[in-house]
């Protein structure tokens, strides 16, 4: 547990105590040991932007309804607003607290500091109210407009059963499909200028092109895209409310769910959290399947955004090849997990069972074919001069402009930027295993795809290591708080078998605190930002996701192109609406 005492030996703490003085700060201790400070709405801004030069990204930004909260801090009043900064190089991460009453519901906006706050402050205002002073165009984002009250406030039902049936007569209908017509002016656009009249463009939410239940409202000057509105929310479950009624083991399938690409990836940063919060230790052999585990889904995930990849852009054949390998792919984590794209599969502690008799023999082959499958690959698809004329130079950002738009993982590499939290600031036991971290240099569309296809090969490369020296050992911690606990000795003693009981029916009792794990997901860093009150079920869970800030950032790479760029810009960005709208 990091207490005040280290916290305040912080390089960082202790400029913003040269710079603002220590009482305007309150410190929080947290079993991540990252630093997490306490500041007044009217000194906001001006630490946010004292911090910029050191944390160049504004990782995430989020909500919390502190009003039954039991164990909450001593600054904390009803509602809070946290600011996570990231630095890269070294890794480090940095937690801004402003709290402020339901009476006086607001903060100052943060969007001329990092641009990608916009997205962020229009979520914390969607489902907690929360207001932001400068906003340019704050508004519902995952809900929709006709939507009442704010969903993820305390005294908002959790379950459809709480609340009136749904009905949808004409008249209500009629209100719903004019809220969800496009008004340029509501977004800065004008219709018409002296010499061009603008056309407006549905791209979305029903199009092959985007991937999902999107939509991008566009301002055409004839295939020209003048400006676009990205519109998310469409596939909105409410995942993170979800997580307060579920139990810390019973929430790991709607994990599964999120990034649903990812399978076992999503299970990684969530178990990592309550890991670190309740100081469980994971056993070597857990943490080498877990990895194996996760790069198998890297894999998956990526010959997914290989053939579509393709695919948008004109390909028809790769597609096939590709998602042939994923299928085999599948059925090796078929027959380790019983699943396939959701196995829901790790547990707080471990996994849920050790690997099945002949799992080598299987992966072994696997990824003993696929280096020569991705040479072909590369010859139909990359090296296809079609591709390249419809991607290379098209759809470009600097590093620069990946950090203040929140961009991690592939397309932050793609940039030049060589940064990965698995290699930079080692987690799960990657310290063990010898792989590259692949990058390019233009940040367009081609290195996107460049990027992600080495990744293969070295997701490959690691299985094997993982392969050749898979540990002996437990699967399992046997932490009293690991579930479910080993069912071995259940039968042993009276009070194994309760301990077992009470963790299956009502879940593990998590201590008070909060506590986040970022991880290099598929796409990029997945981050699960837990609170618990010291119960059987999160009072608060957050989930970063990494195709979130991906598509705020569409306007920015798009504007000027055509039409077709757009397609290609939008195949080269690798998101999944899940992973978006949670």
């Amino acid at each position: 547990m990091l207490n005040a005492e280290v916290l305040n030996n912080n390089d960082t703490v202790g400029e913003l105590y040269a710079r603002f003085g220590a009482s305007s700060f309150a410190v929080q201790a947290c079993p991540d040991n990252t630093p997490t400070l306490w500041v007044e709405r009217s000194q906001l801004i001006a630490v946010l932007q004292h911090l910029k030069n050191q944390f160049p990204m504004l990782l995430d930004l989020f909500g919390v309804d502190e009003r039954l909260r039991e164990h909450k801090p001593a600054s904390a009043k009803d509602y809070t607003v946290v600011y996570h900064l990231m630095r890269f190089k070294p890794v480090a991460e940095i937690r801004i607290k402003a709290s402020v009453c339901a009476d006086d519901i607001s903060l100052p906006s943060a969007c001329g500091i990092w641009p990608n706050a916009n997205w962020y402050e229009r979520e914390a205002w969607d489902m907690y109210g929360i207001e932001f002073s400068g906003h340019p165009n704050l508004r519902r984002i995952l809900l929709p407009p006709t939507w009442q009250g704010h969903a993820l406030r305390k005294d908002h039902p959790a379950r459809a059963t709480e609340m009136a049936p749904f009905s949808l007569d004409d008249e209500k209908q009629q209100q719903e499909q004019e809220a969800l017509l496009f008004k340029p002016e509501d977004w800065g656009m004008q219709r018409a200028t002296d010499d061009t009249e603008f056309m407006f463009l549905n791209l979305g939410p029903n199009h092959p092109s985007v991937h999902g239940v999107f939509r991008i409202a566009l301002q055409l000057d004839g295939e020209v895209v003048v400006d676009s509105v990205p519109d998310i929310g469409y596939h909105h479950r409410g995942a993170e409310k979800m997580a307060e009624r579920q139990t810390w083991h019973s929430f790991i399938p709607y994990t599964d769910r999120i990034d649903y690409l990812g399978g076992v990836m999503n299970n990684l940063a969530y178990v990592m959290s309550v890991e670190q919060l309740a100081g469980i230790t994971v056993p070597d052999r857990a943490k080498v399947i877990r990895i194996m585990m996760a790069e198998l889904f890297r894999i998956s995930s990526h010959l997914v955004f290989y053939g579509t990849f393709a695919q948008d852009v004109g390909q028809m054949s790769p597609v096939f090849y590709m998602f042939a390998d994923r299928e085999r792919l599948l059925g090796i984590v078929e027959a380790v997990t019983g699943g396939r794209m959701h196995p829901a599969w790790f547990r707080i502690g471990g996994v849920a069972q050790d690997l099945p008799k002949g799992w080598d023999k299987m992966v072994r082959e696997f990824i003993d074919a696929m280096p020569a499958r991705l040479d072909h690959y590369q010859k139909m698809a990359m090296d296809n001069s079609i591709l390249k004329q419809r991607t290379v130079g098209v759809g470009a950002y600097n590093s620069q402009e990946a950090m203040d738009w929140g961009i991690t993982g592939p397309s932050l590499r793609a940039t030049g930027f060589d940064f990965d939290l698995r290699r930079d600031r080692p987690y799960g036991g990657y310290d063990q295993f010898d792989f590259e971290v692949p990058t390019a240099h233009n940040g367009d569309c081609y290195d996107r795809a460049v990027v992600r296809i080495e990744e293969i090969r070295q997701s490959l490369h690691i299985i094997r290591q993982c392969l050749d020296n898979m540990p002996a050992g437990p699967y399992k911690s046997e932490h009293k708080l690991t579930t479910p606990p080993p069912k071995e000795r259940t039968l042993q003693d009276i009070e194994t078998l309760i301990h077992h009981f009470l963790n299956v029916s009502w879940g593990p009792v998590m201590p008070a605190g909060e506590a986040s794990f970022p991880i290099e997901a598929t796409k990029g860093i997945n981050n699960y930002h837990i609170i618990s009150d010291g119960g059987t079920q999160s009072y608060r869970t957050r989930i970063r996701t990494p195709s979130f800030p991906a598509l705020q950032q569409i306007p920015l790479i798009s504007n000027g192109l055509m039409i077709a760029d757009l397609i290609a810009i939008i195949a080269s960005i690798d998101f999944v609406m899940a992973d978006v709208d949670r």
